[in-house]
């Protein structure tokens, strides 16, 4: 099962993030090895939110993402929620759905 991690981010934290930066990416490229981690990344225009992309067995890898990761632990992100996703189209899509032979 695919689920969407959503931050919402401090006003301040594209300034803030240096100190944790290294930290954070170091957490979420070892997620990306375990195979937890899709991808992941902030949004522009404003910076507010970010989004991360893991696939697992239950929300509990990402829980577990969240409970580690120092944006976090020190404020600058303000809130989260965990979506579960239903990928039907792609070639990493977990339930994929193809259309019916004409």
């Amino acid at each position: 099962m695919h689920y969407l991690l959503f931050y919402e981010v401090t006003a301040d934290y594209p300034t803030r993030r240096a100190e944790f930066r290294e930290e954070h990416l170091g957490l979420a490229w070892h997620a990306q090895a375990r195979g937890e981690l899709i991808l992941g990344g902030a949004v522009a225009d404003p910076v507010d939110t970010a989004i991360l992309l893991f696939e697992g067995e239950s929300p509990a890898v990402v829980e577990k993402f969240v409970a580690a990761d120092p944006y976090v632990k020190n404020g600058l992100v303000t809130s989260w929620r965990i979506r579960p996703w239903t990928t039907v189209v792609g070639e990493g899509a977990t339930t994929p759905v193809r259309p019916k032979k004409s």
